[in-house]
């Protein structure tokens, strides 16, 4: 029987503006866009490590976080990984700018995203979500 993929522990925002476009992130040498966050230090909770990763990655913090849930997807830039990541929809205090190891920075529609390489989270976990009404 095969071993089971190692699996990151991440956290992920679900980040949209006023018209409903979503930011999506491109870390430098790679090609999959995916939503802002990253992995959740042993000492964190999801929340703590989201609003960390968000300064770091786009220069702000989160004004609300909602949590959506823990979904499982394969990673996008480590193969043979998995995810375990925490979504939260999130409201920034401030524009975002690519920083640390964000390449490139990207607001588009639901329909715009799903022309772009996706990571699989992005592509089956936040599309279908994207644009729904907060609670």
């Amino acid at each position: 029987m095969p071993a089971a993929a190692p699996t990151l522990h991440i956290a992920a925002a679900l980040i949209e503006d006023a018209s409903g476009r979503l930011l999506l992130v491109r870390k430098r040498d790679t090609t999959a866009f995916m939503q802002a966050g990253g992995k959740i230090e042993p000492h964190e909770s999801p929340a703590d490590a989201l609003s960390r990763e968000l300064f770091e990655e786009l220069g702000c913090r989160p004004r609300h976080l909602e949590p959506l849930g823990e979904f499982n997807a394969p990673a996008a830039n480590e193969p043979g990984h998995g995810l375990r990541a925490h979504l939260f929809r999130v409201e920034l205090d401030g524009p975002p700018q690519a920083a640390a190891e964000i390449a490139e920075l990207r607001w588009v529609s639901p329909v715009d995203a799903a022309t772009l390489p996706l990571a699989p989270l992005t592509r089956d976990i936040v599309l279908p979500r994207a644009g729904a009404p907060a609670a």
